[in-house]
């Protein structure tokens, strides 16, 4: 793992009006080079978690370290925010009727006309914009401004880049290229990107690191894959999976025996069987999502979600076998 680049040490900050909205006792690190995600529901903190990394915004208490060097907040600088960072807003912060060239280059300086117009190409280049050189902000769609806005915040080699809901104007196709644009830039440049996001499928695609707040408070962090296959909490479960949730009680209806309250079943740990004696349950909806379908059981009053990939199609009233492959224990 790298070293980190950014350290919280029980970092607060509550809104008189709001207390929920800001962030409790916050400590973690972020690790240099990587694309750590700070993941939860609106309202979770995530945004106040951003501003106070960035210098933007000073904690009530705590300390927040990058490099080992305390960040002063806006009350101790002319402009407020770290030299180092560069923040993507969620409204970009174009001059939206200035040339797509003219927002990006106008943040170097005329020293060297050359180099600048080369360094701006090349920033474009990267980001796939070059053709849109010429174009005015405004005439961009939201993915394009996107890109606009990061190169933006490139341009001047900052060493961390830090996103606040970069995908929250995108649609679902230039959502996985941009998420492939980041994380390339993150490696290719060497920047430590830290984004924010209520899109659970933005950490598990993107992250290195994956932090998950809810009600300004850290519940739990990780590899992606470590949290959404072992959460710590159900609300990590629910956030990453959107998975079954039962009682030990309805839990005994599919032969789980279980000492703790709640257990947590993934989809896809649903197992269908149509030819054995396994436990039956009555389809009771089918939902086509493309190369597979969602399927909604019912045996005794416990409900369930499945997923089917196979190339049969369930029908409404239908008997199916049911097993569980895995479970979490809450």
């Amino acid at each position: 793992m790298n070293n980190a680049i950014i350290e919280l040490q029980e970092v607060s900050k509550i809104y008189q009006n709001n207390p929920l909205a800001g962030v409790q006792s916050v400590s973690l690190s972020i690790p240099e080079g990587l694309v750590t995600v700070i993941s939860g529901e609106s309202g979770s903190g995530k945004s106040t978690l951003l501003k106070l990394i960035s210098g933007l915004m000073s904690p009530d208490s705590g300390v927040v370290l990058y490099k080992n060097g305390p960040v002063m907040g806006p009350e101790s600088r002319l402009i407020p925010g770290h030299d180092a960072m560069k923040t993507v807003a969620q409204d970009f912060n174009l001059n939206i009727y200035a040339r797509v060239y003219d927002n990006i280059a106008g943040l170097l300086s005329n020293t060297n006309l050359k180099e600048k117009q080369q360094k701006t190409f090349e920033v474009m280049e990267f980001l796939k914009i070059d053709h849109l050189a010429q174009k005015r902000a405004v005439d961009l769609s939201g993915g394009e401004q996107q890109r606009v806005a990061i190169a933006r915040a490139i341009i001047t080699g900052p060493e961390v880049l830090l996103l606040d809901e970069p995908f929250s104007q995108v649609d679902s196709i230039l959502k996985n290229e941009l998420r492939a644009d980041i994380k390339r830039m993150s490696r290719y440049l060497g920047i430590t990107a830290i984004l924010v996001s209520h899109d659970p499928l933005d950490g598990l695609s993107l992250a290195d690191k994956m932090i998950v707040l809810k009600d300004g408070e850290v519940l739990e962090e990780g590899a992606p894959s470590d949290l959404y296959n072992a959460p710590g909490c159900l609300y990590t479960a629910q956030l990453l999976s959107n998975c079954n949730v039962l009682s030990s009680e309805d839990a005994r209806e599919l032969d789980i025996y279980t000492g703790k309250d709640t257990v947590a079943v993934y989809a896809e740990w649903v197992r269908l069987n149509r030819n054995d004696d396994s436990l039956t349950f009555t389809v009771k909806d089918c939902f086509f999502k493309g190369f597979y379908e969602e399927v909604l059981l019912e045996r005794n009053g416990v409900k369930l979600r499945a997923i089917n990939t196979g190339n049969f199609r369930y029908v409404k009233g239908q008997e199916v076998g049911v097993s569980i492959d895995r479970f979490v224990e809450f």
